[in-house]
């Protein structure tokens, strides 16, 4: 009998390529971004700054945010998964910083299998609770953008939109549809219901603060000052960039962005040597808190992989 022909070998180019794509869009990208400024200008931006003073930032900037996050977040997992102690989930959050230079949304998913695993709680469980703090992330942007609406000065109708899609949620949540709430992954939403949410949504309100402080301040380092109203328009849209799985650490994304919506706040003669000060604050931001979250992410994973090698060990000696 004939043996069938092998398969072609197709699938590893595929993933290859798909792996390889976030890192040349960013490169194409900051490219892009580098090709339309100044760059003498954006070398003398870099020069003036402290870089021990930005780093110093940078590092008071990712552990505050490293702390925010897991203190919103543990108060959610504690409820749907286990009595979490806080500690030790700092140390699980700043070891997921590691995937997360990937992309925000694989770090979230080294938490949620992690948790499974340490606590003996199904996976779709897990996963539902993680949902849960998207949500709650999800809820303070809206109500960003519901502050931009009033700082702006634009119609009051526009607040239709924010408003409309959180109240929707919450609507659906009071309503409990039988089809979604028997859905085991989405179990945990339901199951925290309107109130649940909004008291996420309250616990979620430090991180808010320090990722849209830690968003806005590296810009004032480079001479690009951002007023108040201005801020809360558009920040908001660079704290969701960032996250989204479009390039790695929002290189790139966050640049295009920043050149984009912030031009007029550089007080520059040119539109080169502003969009240099912009590159250079993006660029350099985004250097600076990779190589801090890189340095922090493997302190607290070996912390992390002792804790679970002593959990392990116990468990056997039983």
């Amino acid at each position: 009998m004939a043996e069938a022909p092998p398969r072609p070998a197709v699938e590893r180019p595929r993933s290859l390529v798909r792996a390889a794509l976030p890192f040349v869009l960013s490169i194409a990208l900051v490219a892009l971004v580098l090709s339309r400024l100044d760059l003498r200008a954006f070398r003398e931006h870099l020069a003036r700054v402290s870089a021990p003073s930005f780093l110093a930032f940078a590092a008071v900037f990712v552990v505050s945010l490293c702390a925010a996050d897991s203190l919103a977040t543990v108060l959610v997992y504690r409820r749907s998964v286990a009595p979490i102690p806080f500690r030790d989930f700092f140390v699980l959050r700043g070891a997921s910083y590691l995937p997360s230079l990937l992309n925000h949304h694989v770090g979230q998913a080294f938490i949620t299998v992690a948790l499974s695993r340490i606590h003996g709680v199904p996976l779709a469980r897990v996963a539902g609770a993680t949902l849960l703090v998207y949500a709650s992330w999800m809820g303070s942007i809206l109500g960003l953008a519901c502050i931009a609406i009033v700082l702006a000065d634009k119609p009051l109708v526009w607040l239709a939109v924010p408003l409309g899609a959180g109240l929707l949620y919450l609507a659906l949540l009071a309503i409990r549809p039988a089809r979604l709430a028997s859905i085991r992954v989405l179990a945990p939403l339901f199951e925290a219901g309107v109130r649940g949410h909004l008291w996420a949504l309250f616990a979620r309100l430090p991180h808010l603060a320090v990722l849209f402080l830690g968003t806005w301040i590296p810009f004032w380092f480079f001479g690009v000052r951002i007023p108040a109203a201005a801020a809360f328009a558009f920040i908001p849209v660079l704290m969701v960039a960032v996250t989204l799985p479009i390039t790695p650490q929002g290189f790139g994304t966050r640049d295009v962005l920043a050149a984009t919506l912030l031009e007029p706040f550089a007080p520059f003669p040119t539109q080169e040597e502003r969009l240099a000060a912009i590159a250079a604050s993006t660029t350099a931001w985004g250097v600076a808190i990779t190589l801090v979250e890189i340095v922090f992410a493997l302190v607290l994973l070996r912390r992390f992989s002792r804790g679970s090698a002593s959990s392990a060990a116990a468990e056997t000696s039983y």
